[in-house]
């Protein structure tokens, strides 16, 4: 799962859904967003891939906090202020990603909460991707790891 912690760039938001689409990967919003779920720049960047992602909505983190742990899911934290390398991780098929907001990251009580936290290493001086590459990134590697890919690689495909 792709949860997205108060998206504040709708573009993003809706690119990252589409790749869960194209995945086949859950996706979670925890509110509140930045805009409006209905605003035409996120439909826009989603384009009609929305319909086909399996997306919740949690009115805020403490919400998706009991639901994680509810359903015993490990919640990975990508972010700037972690050490370990996302490709030195090791994934689990269970895992959720959480992806924090394009202008701040999370709150240090979400970073805190986090049972994993994983960086994208970059070269100095650089800080930081988009955060709608580093979700493909990472997401990338974590369903390699699991062999989720070769699944989606399987899949019937659309007919043109």
């Amino acid at each position: 799962m792709l949860a997205l912690y108060q998206p504040d760039i709708p573009q993003n938001c809706g690119t990252m859904l589409r790749l869960c689409a194209c995945l086949g990967v859950e996706a979670a919003i925890i509110e509140p967003a930045g805009f409006p779920v209905s605003d035409r720049h996120f439909r826009r960047a989603g384009m009609d891939y929305l319909d086909q992602v399996a997306l919740s909505r949690h009115v805020s983190f403490t919400a998706f906090r009991a639901w994680q742990i509810e359903t015993g899911r490990r919640l990975v934290l990508l972010s700037t202020k972690a050490s370990q390398p996302y490709t030195d991780f090791t994934f689990r098929p269970d895992d959720i990603l959480l992806m924090g907001r394009e202008s701040a990251g999370v709150p240090e009580a979400v970073h805190a909460s986090a049972d994993a936290r994983v960086v994208i290493p970059l070269r100095p001086p650089m800080r930081s991707l988009n955060v709608a590459v580093a979700a493909a990134m990472v997401l990338g590697e974590a369903l390699r790891q699991v062999g989720a890919l070769a699944k989606v690689m399987d899949a019937p495909r659309a007919s043109l």
